[in-house]
């Protein structure tokens, strides 16, 4: 790697780690309003009120470190994508943040309302977690020569994943109008579940990951090289798809369930990180083929299929 991307993951690294760090502690202050609708008596109930405001705004703080200095990258590429009037990746990762982050701010000033200060913290450290592992498999294939079915791999997945955001931000505009005219309670939390869900860290990441894992399989070759080049090439493909489609179905099936409420925020920020360590699971099996594994398959199979009867 060259000191730039080096420099490049350990900021995102450095952010990453506070990111979880922040979320740790918000989750643990968030715990008291889990409790707020338990039956008790009147002045555990009071006090128990008075914890929760305390929390609240301990919680605030913690997330501001969070929200500008962790999620800057975020901040930075939707501004680049708005400023040429374009919908990148980042636009509904900010959307999302800001969508749970400032009506948070607004309940916690008021002491009234709901707060999603743990949604933020996770979205953003799950979030960062998954660009972190992107980031890595694209470091990994920046310097190969690729060809122009490697290119053409890469540039439909980015497609998709633009269309799967345009799509999904408008869905989520759509249904919080109709959570806000049907019960205004629920419409904050169902439209930042389905923002968070339009992340398309597993879907932009499916390739960078297969062709990483492709490359992590040639250098464990040696200098004999890959037996079967060919063979390995598709193979890689075969996972490339499988994580696109995987992917895919996977926001498909969370996203009604969302629309319709049954996915609170944190949920859907713990489906957005799994979705992603799904993908470079599926990479990594892969990459962890033994050398000429992928050649051997073909020549059994063709002995298999000129046996007699």
């Amino acid at each position: 790697m060259t000191d730039a991307m080096r420099s490049a993951r350990r900021h995102m690294l450095a952010r990453t780690g506070l990111a979880w760090l922040v979320m740790m502690q918000v989750m643990m202050l968030a715990f008291p309003g889990y409790l707020r609708h338990g039956a008790r008596a009147p002045d555990a109930q009071q006090s128990l009120e008075q914890a929760i405001v305390l929390m609240n705004w301990l919680s605030l703080i913690l997330c501001v470190p969070l929200v500008l200095y962790c999620a800057w990258p975020v901040w930075r590429g939707a501004w680049r994508a708005l400023s040429r009037w374009r919908v990148g990746m980042d636009v509904p990762v900010a959307l999302g943040i800001l969508a749970a982050f400032v009506p948070s701010v607004v309940a916690t000033w008021r002491d009234a309302g709901e707060v999603y200060f743990d949604s933020v913290s996770m979205f953003v450290a799950f979030l960062l977690t998954a660009r972190f592992l992107e980031t890595c498999a694209r470091q990994a294939v920046s310097g190969q020569a690729r060809g122009g079915s490697d290119a053409e791999l890469l540039h439909a997945a980015d497609r998709l994943a633009f269309r799967f955001v345009c799509a999904q931000i408008l869905l989520a505009v759509l249904v919080g109008l109709y959570w806000w005219n049907v019960q205004p309670d629920q419409a904050v939390a169902v439209t930042v579940a389905l923002l968070v869900m339009s992340c398309p860290c597993a879907l932009s990441m499916s390739v960078p990951a297969a062709l990483a894992a492709r490359h992590a399989a040639s250098l464990r070759a040696g200098d004999a090289g890959v037996p079967d080049a060919a063979a390995l090439d598709r193979a890689m493909r075969r996972v490339a798809r499988q994580n696109l489609h995987g992917s895919l179905a996977w926001h498909l099936l969370m996203a009604p369930l969302a629309a319709c409420g049954w996915v609170q925020p944190w949920v859907a920020a713990i489906t957005m990180l799994l979705s992603s360590l799904a993908v470079a699971a599926n990479a990594w099996r892969l990459s962890r083929l033994p050398p000429g594994a992928a050649a051997e398959r073909r020549p059994t199979v063709r002995r298999a299929n000129a046996m007699p009867g």
